[in-house]
């Protein structure tokens, strides 16, 4: 197993021999992986791109701020950068994954005309005062290091004083684990990417949960009605009931900006045909895998 952090460098390994697998080819590259007689390229199910804050600290933990950004965020900007064609990706303006029939009542918030006034009297009225904000980048995977700079790009525009932290995905995993403010290696905004079936309901969808410092999910954000909404959710006896709280759980989501999603998107993974056994499973499985 060989760690490369470029995705153009691994793409030219596989097709020069000197690795069989790819986990993550960028989908700018697929077309021409697909082409070659010796590679195959599958696609996973689905990815849904999410954007969270770090609520425990300026400027993030003042509401305002996070309703700042989705007022002006465009999913179609993420996912260009993210996925490359449209033929690539969907926008998807729903808390949960936008499969066979997508709930996207997202009350306007990121369906919406894109608001740049709002969001900047949003910013004053927040008492912004050029706190720095930190956007984790991880660049070794191609299209969470496309988020960043589209967010980063993004809170600029907006007039927030951005640093982007770019290093590899190990490095800013132990971040964002960080409580501590950024003045002490903490972080503002961290952008990542979710398997679709992760987000089909409140209890796969862990970005729903709001138990504040205690939390175990980076952001700590902390809201009681989500979480009475989510305990009423476990709790009830029938769809019907279910499917009326999922949609409170949602409106209640967008209404405190508890996170962001971004767009739902195709990834794809590339091999040699030297290789048998690789299931057709929604994420990586490597323990199956012959080479011939």
């Amino acid at each position: 197993m060989a760690y490369i952090p470029e995705a153009a460098t691994a793409v030219q390994a596989l097709e020069t021999g000197e690795v069989d697998y790819v986990e993550n080819a960028p989908n700018d590259y697929a077309a021409a992986l697909a082409r070659d007689p010796a590679i195959s390229v599958q696609g996973y199910p689905g990815f849904i791109g999410v954007v969270r804050f770090n609520q425990l600290h300026p400027p993030f933990d003042n509401v305002k701020m996070r309703q700042a950004v989705l007022a002006v965020a465009d999913q179609r900007d993420y996912m260009s950068a993210m996925a490359g064609d449209q033929t690539n990706w969907r926008t998807c303006f729903s808390v949960y994954a936008c499969d066979a029939e997508p709930d996207e009542d997202d009350g306007g918030v990121l369906s919406g005309p894109r608001d740049w006034d709002r969001a900047k009297r949003l910013v004053a009225e927040a008492g912004y005062k050029g706190e720095r904000i930190v956007v984790i980048d991880p660049a070794d995977i191609a299209q969470l290091h496309a988020e960043a700079l589209v967010t980063e790009q993004l809170l600029k525009k907006l007039g927030l004083n951005v640093e982007l932290a770019t290093s590899e995905w190990g490095t800013a995993i132990k971040r964002i684990n960080v409580k501590e403010p950024v003045e002490q290696g903490g972080w503002s905004v961290f952008g990542t990417a979710y398997a679709s079936y992760d987000l089909l309901n409140p209890a796969t969808n862990r970005n729903l949960r709001a138990p504040g410092a205690t939390g175990v999910l980076p952001g700590w954000a902390s809201d009681e009605t989500i979480e009475a909404l989510r305990k009423a959710w476990f709790a009830a006896e029938d769809e019907a009931r279910r499917r009326d709280l999922a949609d409170q759980i949602q409106r209640r989501a967008f209404e405190i900006a508890l996170y962001m999603p971004i767009g739902q998107y195709i990834a794809r993974r590339a091999f040699r045909k030297s290789l048998a056994g690789i299931p057709e499973s929604p994420i990586p499985v490597l323990w199956s895998i012959e080479k011939r």
